[in-house]
């Protein structure tokens, strides 16, 4: 049984009543209405997936009741009915955003083949509309994880830049989320229902690359069978991500100049210019201040896209996220790969704390999906993790030596290790431990947040 509720409405007593009768038995809920204020009236009182109307009625008639319904009813698709069918009423009607249309007398199997499309499509756009709120609530800004001071700032930063059509260029080593970040700028604007297209330009030769943004028309180059739509295009209305920038060919540099100065360009093989109004955020993970002065990268192009820049600082550069974000991953894939884990245990979370995290965020969820995987407890514990990370960090001053990192990075592990020690001697004992390192209870408190032993201390006295 359909269980679509359908509004019909006629002058017609008879036809009314037929029409009401007919798609009743076809599995459908009937709701009639005489004229277009009954059944603007009945549209307020309740939802309808569908309205059935005839154009000629007496006062407001089938055109107007239709333009009302498409303005404050969008939800309500709507199907025309005349005794007159004329294809200038047929065409008017359409162009308003009628569904279908039908002349009378209705052939059962029209009318039945045209109600059945009308719910169908009915069903793809709820199902769309929901699949665009979830995917709206997964990029919120509010829903990226984060206590690091350095990553409040971006939050800021993208809250002032969302909503403008200013070229953004992100910076950050791979797995740092900047694609993650670039979907939250888009779902934060206007622009959040128009189309959001990524592109990795390191993974394209430079002639697929030039196809690929611009597209091309059919025999401009082996193996171009078809014209094909470029990803500007694709964007229209929207934005664009263009992921590791630094890549592209000096040729392409050129091109994407111009359609960030202009926001214009022509598809390959053809002389049409065509104009778009598409948002662009570029990211790159090589410094391209550094690519300009060895001659990779165009200087002009350097500074128009550096009008906004964010960088993205390393998941080692902000300790306090890494619990936190493991926390997230395991009851994520707890839940995706139905596992139950209590948690993490402290030590396994001091090892995640001390690794350097190369491959950044995403090496974290992965290891995290690894453990909730393999691990056999009901914690994750340090046997669950890969070797690199469950063997003990060398003690500062060891072995392990310069690492490559600014002094404040090399200096704040071994300032964690010494805090976390000292509060595990004084039982977490905040006063005696100040006490014992010789600083003001302040400076530890601010120490414990930048380091996430705060919440760790939380936890424990929880």
């Amino acid at each position: 049984m359909n269980k679509a509720e359908i509004l019909i409405v006629d002058d017609d007593r008879i036809i009314l009543d037929s029409l009401c009768e007919f798609l009743r038995l076809e599995g459908y809920t009937t709701s009639p209405a005489e004229n277009a204020e009954q059944a603007i009236a009945a549209l307020e009182r309740q939802p309808y997936a569908l309205a059935i109307t005839d154009i000629h009625m007496p006062n407001r008639d089938g055109i107007a009741l239709l333009t009302l319904i498409r303005s404050r009813f969008p939800q309500t698709s709507v199907i025309v009915l005349t005794g007159y069918g004329t294809i200038g009423g047929a065409v008017e009607a359409i162009k308003l955003g009628a569904f279908d249309y039908l002349t009378k007398p209705v052939v059962d199997d029209d009318l039945r083949s045209a109600v059945e499309r009308a719910i169908r499509q009915q069903t793809l756009i709820r199902e769309n509309r929901s699949l665009r709120s979830q995917v709206e609530q997964q990029y919120r800004l509010d829903n990226i994880l984060s206590r690091d001071i350095q990553m409040t700032k971006l939050f800021e930063m993208i809250e002032a830049v969302a909503d403008s059509k200013t070229t953004i260029l992100m910076t950050g080593k791979s797995g740092t989320g900047k694609s993650l970040l670039a979907r939250a700028i888009h779902y934060r604007s206007q622009r959040r229902d128009k189309p959001f297209v990524e592109v990795s330009c390191g993974a394209l030769q430079e002639t697929l690359l030039e196809s690929e943004l611009f597209g091309h028309v059919r025999g401009s180059f082996t193996g171009a069978v078809r014209d094909k739509q470029g990803k500007f295009l694709a964007a229209d209305g929207g934005t664009i991500f263009l992921d590791e920038i630094a890549t592209a060919s000096p040729a392409m540099q050129v091109k994407l100049l111009r359609v960030l100065q202009e926001r214009q360009f022509e598809p390959v093989g053809s002389n049409k210019t065509i104009t778009v109004d598409t948002r662009v955020i570029l990211a790159s993970n090589t410094d391209l201040a550094e690519e300009v002065r060895a001659g990779r990268f165009r200087e002009d192009l350097y500074y128009r896209v550096h009008v906004v820049a964010m960088n993205i600082p390393r998941l080692a550069e902000r300790p306090a996220d890494i619990s936190l974000l493991a926390d997230h991953f395991l009851r994520g894939f707890c839940r995706s790969h139905g596992r139950t884990k209590e948690g993490i245990s402290a030590e396994a979370l001091a090892r995640l704390e001390r690794y350097d995290w190369p491959g950044n965020v995403r090496e974290l969820e992965n290891v995290i999906e690894r453990a909730v995987l393999l691990g056999k407890g009901d914690r994750i514990e340090v046997e669950d993790l890969p070797q690199k990370i469950a063997e003990p960090t060398p003690e500062p001053g060891g072995s392990a030596g310069y690492r490559g990192m600014g002094l404040k990075q090399a200096l704040a592990e071994p300032e964690k290790v010494i805090l976390r020690s000292a509060l595990e001697t004084h039982q977490w004992n905040r006063q005696d431990t100040a006490r014992a390192l010789g600083i003001n209870r302040i400076t530890l408190y601010k120490k414990m947040k930048r380091y996430g032993l705060d919440h760790e201390a939380r936890r424990l006295n929880a």
